[in-house]
Order: C-alpha cells, then sequence, then structure tokens
C-alpha cells in the first residue's frame, strides 16, 4: 500500500459513506488530505544526514461553503488529519520545526471544490538556507554562484596555497545545490572522491587543497512583520 492509499484508508475509517454523499459537490476529504501531504513533502528539507525538518503548522484554505461543511463536522477531520500527517511524518523520518498544528479556512480566493494549503513553523514561515563552514566559521551562500578559491576574486577566499584562484564553485537555487570544479589545478574531492561535478546535500564535506568545507542546509524562521513594518528572520540552532 502506498503512502497516498494509507491517507485515502485513514480516511475512510474517519469518513462513512453518507458523508461522502454529502459533499459529493464539493471539495472531498481525501483531497485536504492530499493537499496536506504534498505540502509536507515539499517543504522538508534536509539539515543532516539523520534529520529531515518538515513544517508544523498547516493552513488549509477552501471556499467558505466547502469550509462550511468540513467545519461542521467538529474536530473529526481535523483530528484525523493530524494522525495522518504524524503518521506519515513518521514514516519519512520527518522531524516537525515546532507543535504540530492544521486548522480549516474560509477563503473567498478559493473556488469551491478546490484546496490550497500554507505551511510554516510556530516560530514562523519556515525557508532554507545555505551555508559553508570553514574552519569551524559559517559562510552564507547568499547568491546563486559562489566561487571558492585563493583569489582575492573569489566569493569566499581560502588561504591554501593547493588550492587555484577560481578554485571550485557552488551553485544553489533555494532548494538543490551542486558543485562544479573550474579546472582547478589540484581538482576538488567531495566526500574525499575527486570529482568534476557532484550535487550537494547537508553535510557533504569538500576538499579544496588541505581545507574541507562543509555544506549545510540550515532552517531560517521569518518572524512576524514588526511595528515598523519590517521583516526579521533569524537561524534555527539545529545542528547535527
Amino acid at each position: 500500500m502506498g503512502l497516498l492509499d494509507s491517507f485515502e484508508k485513514g480516511l475512510e475509517r474517519a469518513v462513512n459513506s453518507a458523508f461522502a454523499k454529502t459533499f459529493r459537490s464539493g471539495i472531498q476529504p481525501v483531497e485536504i488530505a492530499s493537499a496536506v501531504r504534498r505540502e509536507l513533502d515539499t517543504k522538508a528539507a534536509v539539515v543532516s544526514r539523520d534529520r529531515i525538518i518538515a513544517p508544523s503548522n498547516f493552513v488549509v484554505h477552501l471556499s467558505g461553503e466547502d469550509a462550511a461543511a468540513m467545519n461542521g463536522l467538529g474536530s473529526a477531520l481535523t483530528d484525523e488529519l493530524h494522525t495522518l500527517v504524524a503518521e506519515h511524518a513518521r514514516a519519512q523520518g520527518y522531524s516537525f520545526a515546532g507543535p504540530l498544528s492544521i486548522t480549516l479556512e474560509a477563503d473567498d480566493k478559493v473556488a469551491t471544490g478546490t484546496v490550497h494549503v500554507d505551511s510554516g513553523s510556530s516560530q514562523g514561515r519556515v525557508t532554507w538556507q545555505a551555508v559553508l563552514e570553514v574552519d569551524g566559521r559559517r559562510h552564507t551562500l547568499t547568491q546563486a554562484r559562489t566561487v571558492v578559491g585563493r583569489g582575492s576574486d573569489a566569493d569566499l577566499t581560502i588561504a591554501d596555497s593547493g588550492s587555484s584562484r577560481k578554485h571550485a564553485e557552488i551553485l544553489w537555487d533555494g532548494e538543490r545545490a551542486m558543485m562544479r570544479d573550474l579546472g582547478s589545478t589540484n581538482g576538488t574531492k567531495v566526500d574525499g572522491v575527486k570529482v568534476r561535478e557532484a550535487p550537494l546535500t547537508s553535510d557533504t564535506v569538500i576538499t579544496i587543497g588541505r581545507t574541507d568545507l562543509v555544506f549545510r542546509i540550515v532552517p531560517v524562521a521569518a518572524r512576524p512583520r514588526s511595528a515598523g513594518g519590517d521583516d526579521a528572520t533569524r537561524t534555527f540552532g539545529v545542528m547535527p
């Protein structure tokens, strides 16, 4: 049985055939469950080899008609959604970034029979930031392409005579990362293997000359807008 099948079977236990007939013309509970599951999987991110952080707050946006119908069930639907999401997270090895919360809200921008899900954490909406750690110092990758080498014109300069002036580049699109060697004299290793290019996951070790650079992806929470109108962010203390 697939994971989506498990969601469907779980909802069948909570929703009898009479309930399904009642809402045949609008949103179906299984569609809500599937949308929450997709949001959970999409926003989950690897922060170490042993930890995947997922958002914990989910707001399900429905049309006014669908929201009234679903909220009319009381806690039956949301209780079942909590159970299914927790079971799916456990099966996938996800850790939540705060207490699990799922709420249904009416939204006049959502058409009847459709669903939109937003997610975040109890500390704020979760985003993901790539960093390189060199000799215990963390360097945030603030652009899509970061050149590493011993030259002063590199984006990240390392004092290593075994590295080339522009040795390698790290590409980061906000979700995925890759290392490419830029034709260096001594080559580049990823987790001890010399390669010209390789995808990067959190905790990957990139070796340039005698210097090890540790690539990590860390979660960042956006705090609510301040009184002055500026948004602030902070990095969670999630380290392996």
